[in-house]
């Protein structure tokens, strides 16, 4: 494995994307990394959610209007939040771009593989929606964020990025 994933790498990457909103509900695997260093910044809107499903609405709102944007959300708010994800990233074909932590992922197992069911069971979901992702397992993996959120605009189609731990989060 390479070096750890770092958010100021992954902030640089949605820069590049042209990613401007940050839909976000704090999450232990990525707050001290990327999304309390996005709220300090000014190269991004910030928008604090109460529930996931409404990070989705808000999401599909943007697209609308020509804006992109990136949920960050826990694994469990993606599971809250499945019917809204069907409904608007699936049904409407919308470009919901959503990065999820994996928080209790074992260091040494990948998603599928996690004791943890919850965890263990969102890369099926996403294989059953049709919904392409990417883990971002390292640093390296941070170069084929903006590759791929371009891609999700372009098709449109919903996309996810899982992040099973960030810099020294775990």
């Amino acid at each position: 494995m390479g070096e750890p994933l770092q958010g100021k790498n992954i902030q640089a990457a949605l820069q590049e994307a042209r990613i401007e909103f940050v839909v976000a509900l704090p999450d232990i695997v990525t707050c001290d990394e990327l999304l309390w260093p996005i709220a300090r910044e000014d190269n991004f809107r910030l928008v604090n959610v109460c529930k996931e499903d409404e990070g989705v609405s808000i999401c599909a709102g943007l697209s609308y209007a020509g804006k992109r944007a990136i949920l960050l959300m826990q694994h469990t708010g993606f599971l809250d939040s499945i019917n809204a994800i069907r409904v608007m990233a699936m049904d409407y074909q919308l470009p919901i771009v959503m990065m999820i932590g994996l928080q209790g992922l074992e260091e040494d197992r990948a998603p599928s593989e996690s004791a943890q069911n919850g965890v263990r069971i969102v890369e099926p979901i996403l294989k059953a929606m049709d919904i392409p992702y990417l883990v971002l397992n390292d640093d390296s993996d941070s170069s084929a964020i903006s590759k791929a959120v371009d891609s999700a605009y372009s098709a449109p189609r919903p996309l996810v990025f899982l992040i099973p731990r960030l810099g020294n989060s775990g």
